[in-house]
């Protein structure tokens, strides 16, 4: 026994003293790595290694019922209603919204399948090797903001599954901390616990979650429908919501419903802009499930409002309010029976923000992170800085009860993001025609370096379609602001613009200015390294030494070759 306690306590205290020193974090540098020889990369942003390419077009389905299905999807409609819309705007917006989001979903989700490479390294081959940071570090804001709310949002949830087992949790806890601060004892306490629950899936590898995606589906739908069901029967009916009538008309009721669109499409901008990240995980064979994004996103969406508008119609039978707020729903379940249910109903929801976090928020900031500092951050290190930042230093509870501008300007965020992914989707899709050199996106001096590290054709189309939109998110800020109608009603149609604008832009200058030297006839894959004196084909994830090298780049080959049939 002594003899494998000092087995195992030897190498950690090997491994402690050498992180004393700044040198003891530096991450090993992988053989099959593209990257400069004197730069670092890491497992984490080289080409996804076979073994870890683990998902299916089934995953997929998983992936997005489980992402889809939130505290955010729930309440989407609430938002929609108090515009002086009705129900029908409201499942109408939630449709096109999302429909607006599966084109760049589908079109940047299929060059992670082809390539296997996060989004960091794709964004170099359109921004150029430099510029691509700053592209990187805006969805890592964005990605940190919204982690810091989802994570608030799942310690509500919590709460109710505390105070289900032990009632007096909501009473018991002296509050000690001043009102100032924006939360109680209890709610802190919940925050922590929550977070503490979450850590430990946040640090799964990707790989590895499809399970967990597969689970949360299950559960929050389960739970949902028993929702509705529970509370249609406490009222004896759907409630009356569904008669109410329009508060706007005319052309501010269409200017209204294009806003509302637009919000449900930048809700989901972050996942448009990064899911490449998750489909460079997919399978030899079934690159095709990529393209179920169109269908899953846009049915899971409206099927979650439509159980948010029935269970909040009921709710003012029941209650005499109006409650959107699933955990606030569940919190006026009394007694033995209704205990009960708001345990489910607070746990499906710790499950439903912690798959959230991982899809749309954790992990896209992870791989930011790694791709900025590869040599010490991989995804691992990346998630834990992303949540203790997000979950703590950030203060999330101050972000939730802060002032309206605040999370208008959040949302506005997405005025970024759609040229974003725009701009990534027109350079594989139409001005590359899908012929990428994989080895060059590694290498400071590659192909992609345009002018220093800058390519200026998306530069410009960047700021023409993020221009035009900033007095409008500067009025959400401060309603007080006195803009123009038409520059106003450019940001109602903001993600829109973004999007459109953008993506023309960007093929215009390459069409008319083609960057001669990144156009090319046929992806390429691999190169040639030498080795001690011998030359041996490298292709990103097989040890160029290994004998079998060439045999498993020829059957890498062959998925490529059949792409444009995908």
């Amino acid at each position: 026994m002594a003899t494998v306690l000092r087995r195992r306590v030897d190498p950690a205290k090997e491994n402690l003293k050498r992180k004393k020193k700044v040198s003891g974090w530096a991450l090993p540098k992988e053989s099959t790595s593209f990257a400069d020889p004197d730069k670092w990369s890491n497992k984490d942003m080289d080409v996804t290694p076979i073994e870890r390419r683990t998902w299916t077009s089934l995953t997929i389905l998983g992936f997005w019922i489980s992402d889809a299905m939130n505290a955010q999807g729930w309440e989407a409609p609430s938002s929609i209603i108090a515009t002086g819309l009705t129900y029908r705007e409201a499942i109408y917006c939630i449709i096109f919204g999302s429909m607006i989001d599966t084109i760049p979903l589908v079109l940047n989700g299929v060059i992670g399948a082809h390539l296997h490479v996060p989004f960091p390294i794709i964004a170099k081959s359109s921004f150029g090797f430099v510029f691509a940071r700053f592209a990187v570090v805006t969805r890592m804001t964005t990605a940190l903001f919204w982690h810091a709310i989802q994570t608030y949002t799942g310690s509500t949830a919590m709460t109710q599954c505390i105070r289900a087992i032990w009632p007096s949790y909501l009473t018991a806890i002296p509050n000690t901390i001043p009102e100032s601060v924006g939360i109680t004892s209890q709610q802190l306490l919940s925050h922590f616990i929550f977070w503490t629950v979450q850590l430990p899936f946040l640090l799964t590898p990707p790989h590895k979650l499809k399970w967990f995606f597969v689970f949360k589906a299950v559960v929050v739908f389960v739970v949902s429908v028993a929702v509705v069901i529970a509370m249609c029967k406490k009222a004896g009916s759907t409630g009356d919501l569904w008669d109410q009538p329009y508060k706007v008309h005319g052309s501010e009721r269409s200017w209204a419903i294009l806003s509302s669109v637009m919000s449900i499409a930048g809700g989901w901008a972050t996942m448009a802009t990064n899911v490449p990240d998750f489909t460079r995980y997919m399978k030899k064979g079934h690159e095709r499930g990529v393209y179920w994004q169109a269908l899953c996103l846009p049915v899971i969406s409206v099927l979650l409002g439509l159980f948010g508008i029935i269970s909040t119609s009921a709710s003012k039978v029941v209650y005499g309010e109006n409650l959107w707020d699933p955990t606030a729903l569940a919190n006026e379940w009394q007694g033995p029976a209704g205990r009960c249910g708001a345990f489910f109903v607070g746990f499906s929801w710790v499950v439903g923000q912690i798959g959230t976090n991982l899809s749309a928020n954790v992990i896209s900031f992870a791989n930011d992170a790694s791709s900025l500092c590869p040599k010490y951050i991989n995804i691992r290190r990346g998630v834990l800085i992303a949540t203790i930042t997000a979950g703590w230093i950030m203060v999330p509870w101050k972000i939730v009860h802060s002032a309206q501008s605040l999370l208008n300007f959040m949302t506005g965020l997405a005025i970024f993001l759609a040229p974003i992914s725009a701009i990534t989707a027109c350079d594989y899709w139409v001005v590359k025609h899908k012929h990428i050199d994989v080895p060059s996106l590694y290498r400071r001096r590659g192909l992609y370096r345009y002018w220093n590290g800058l390519n200026w054709r998306a530069a410009v189309a960047f700021l023409v379609a993020v221009v035009p939109n900033t007095p409008g998110l500067a009025k959400a800020v401060n309603p007080s602001a006195t803009i123009s109608a038409g520059i106003e009603h450019i940001y109602d149609m903001n993600y829109l613009w973004g999007f459109c604008s953008a993506f023309f832009l960007y093929w215009a200058f390459s069409h008319f200015f083609p960057a001669e030297k990144t156009l090319l006839k046929a992806c390429i894959y691999d190169d040639v390294v030498t080795v001690d004196g011998v030359e041996y084909t490298n292709d990103g994830v097989t040890d160029p030494k290994a004998e079998k090298a060439p045999e498993i780049l020829d059957s890498r080959k062959q998925p490529y070759a059949e792409a444009g049939d995908v």
